[in-house]
Order: structure tokens, then C-alpha cells, then sequence
């Protein structure tokens, strides 16, 4: 057992203690962080096996992104950590018969014979090899079609996210750029001539400051 092995065992074992950590975690702040982990020892994972692209994006996005957002909504929500537990042990066992068909079908297709003798015929790739290169061209030679698909189905559910959520409300107020474009300025403004008040004369004015003098 070489010392990239060992790497492996720890990082796989640091993978899945953080996973289930994140599930049987009784705080909502704990859990995203033990996912943060968890993501982090995925990225080691990939490093490992000369992804460097795909540990970078795994960082930058989920870890930089997307965990920051979850802490963020988790910390400034007033989450009732009573509601949250309730029903876990009526939902456990079907959450370990679903656990273990994943690992079954993860063994079947990881440890086939095929992919056994793939595995094996694996060569070392040069020092100037660039895995996101590589990763570019099958994405937009082989897999374009497929590619193109899940783009599509993400933009749809981005719409339809928007299209739930959007809520028309009589009391908000919000621009029309339509009429904003269209107004006049005689619509809006309005001139008005205001007479001028009585004119007092100087004298006057001088006679009274000598009275109040």
C-alpha cells in the first residue's frame, strides 16, 4: 500500500464521517459546516485523481458560494430545531434501505469487470496535460447534446422558480419604464403665475422702525 492509497483511505473516510455527520447533526449550523468538510474532502478526492479542474470549481462554487449562502439563510432564520426533528426516526428506515441500494448499485457499476480492466489500463498522463482542456473537448464534442439538454432543463427551472415566487401585491410600488418613456411635460408640470404681494413703501417702513425704536 503506497502512499496515494493511504491519501485515498483517508480522504474517503473523512468524506463519509462528514456525510453522516450532516444528517444526524442536531444543529442546522453544524451540518452545513460538516458539509463544507465534506465538500473539501471530495476536492482531495479529485486532486488524486488529476482533476485539479473539477476540485477547483468544487471549492470555489459550492464551498465559496453556495455553503456561504446556506450558513447565511440557516444563521438569520429563527429555525425551530424541534420541528426539524420530527418524523426522523418514523423516516430512518426507509433512509437506510435507500442508503444501502445506492452502495449496492455503487458497487455494481464501480466494481464490475469492466470497469475493473478499464482501471487497470489507466496510464499516467504527461506533465503538460491539461485536464480542462480535455474536459472542454469531450463536453462540446461528445457530450454537446447532453450538455445542451441540462442547460436547458436548469434555465427552465430557474424561470420556474421565478415564475413561483413572483407575487403581485396592489400596495407595492414599482416602475413602469413604459409610461416613464411615454409622459409629456405638460402632464407632470404646470406653470402657475403668482401675483405678487403689496408693495410698501420705503417710508413706511423707515417710520416704523423708528416707532418700535
Amino acid at each position: 500500500m503506497n502512499l496515494e492509497t493511504i491519501v485515498f483511505y483517508l480522504f474517503a473516510a473523512l468524506t463519509v464521517f462528514s456525510a453522516v455527520s450532516v444528517i444526524t447533526s442536531r444543529n442546522p449550523v453544524h451540518a452545513a459546516l460538516f458539509l463544507v468538510l465534506a465538500f473539501f474532502s471530495m476536492s482531495g478526492i479529485w486532486l488524486l485523481l488529476e482533476a485539479e479542474f473539477l476540485a477547483i470549481t468544487l471549492v470555489l462554487v459550492y464551498v465559496g458560494a453556495v455553503m456561504v449562502l446556506f450558513l447565511f439563510v440557516v444563521m438569520m432564520l429563527d429555525v425551530d430545531l424541534v420541528q426539524l426533528r420530527e418524523g426522523f426516526w418514523r423516516w430512518f428506515p426507509f433512509g437506510v434501505a435507500l442508503a444501502i441500494a445506492i452502495v449496492g448499485e455503487m458497487i455494481w457499476v464501480l466494481g464490475g469487470r469492466q470497469t475493473a480492466e478499464t482501471g487497470a489500463n489507466i496510464a499516467k498522463h504527461a506533465a503538460d496535460y491539461s485536464n480542462t482542456k480535455e474536459l472542454g473537448r469531450l463536453i462540446y464534442t461528445d457530450y454537446v447534446y447532453p450538455f445542451e439538454l441540462a442547460a436547458v432543463l436548469l434555465l427552465i427551472a430557474i424561470v420556474a422558480a421565478i415564475a413561483l415566487t413572483l407575487r403581485h401585491r396592489s400596495t407595492a410600488k414599482k416602475q413602469e419604464p413604459s409610461k416613464q418613456i411615454s409622459v409629456k411635460s405638460k402632464d407632470r408640470l404646470r406653470i402657475v403665475s403668482v401675483p405678487s404681494s403689496k408693495k410698501v413703501a420705503v417710508t413706511d417702513v423707515a417710520k416704523t422702525d423708528q416707532v418700535k425704536s
